[in-house]
């Protein structure tokens, strides 16, 4: 694997774009298989990555199934535990659902799992539109580390970390770089 664009000097490539490509696809497939009707799912990205991420599954989703599947965006922003733990608070999206969430399954999409908070004030916002059948996460990349008993129901990559690590995922669509790649920075004095 090349290291395209490492965001820091000590940052060690663990997905390319094509490995990113095959475990979205992977994703895809295991939504296909989980749920029945298809019509009855959106996929519901979280700023940023995992609005791309959601765009990516229903590409792979459309061309499999040969039918269309229903999109949004949810923003946590406000929902979030640790606001009054951050530097800077980060832009608000525009939140955007399907008009009806009684009786669809949602799967919402991001980027890194971690502790569970952003899934969890996912979940918090989300309320506030409806209440849905089922709700399901997905995930690209699952670091472990939970806060919170959530998990993904999807996951494309399995990354065992240290607390002190740092993943980072570019997206040439979002973060304006040449290639796609998931990265792992190790921190000094991390014996992992």
């Amino acid at each position: 694997m090349a290291n395209p664009n490492p965001p820091s000097p000590t940052a060690q490539l663990l997905l390319d774009a094509p490995a990113i490509e095959r475990a979205i696809r992977r994703i895809a497939h295991e939504i296909i298989e989980r749920n029945s009707p298809l019509s009855e799912i959106a996929l519901i990205g979280i700023p940023s990555r995992g609005i791309a991420i959601a765009r990516r599954l229903a590409t792979f989703i459309e061309q499999i199934e040969k039918a269309p599947i229903e999109q949004g965006i949810i923003d946590v922003g406000m929902h979030r535990d640790d606001l009054h733990l951050r530097k800077r608070l980060v832009p608000i999206e525009v939140t955007h659902l399907p008009l009806k969430l009684e009786g669809r399954t949602i799967i919402l999409v991001d980027d890194v799992a971690y502790t569970g908070r952003t899934c969890r004030a996912a979940m918090d916002a989300l309320s506030t539109f409806g209440r849905p059948a089922r709700i399901q996460f997905a995930a690209l990349v699952d670091r472990g580390h939970r806060e919170l008993p959530i998990r993904p129901d999807y996951v494309g990559k399995n990354i065992p970390t240290a607390l002190v690590d740092r993943v980072y995922v570019r997206f040439t669509d979002v973060d304006e770089v040449a290639d796609d790649g998931v990265w792992i920075d190790r921190l000094a004095g991390n014996d992992r």
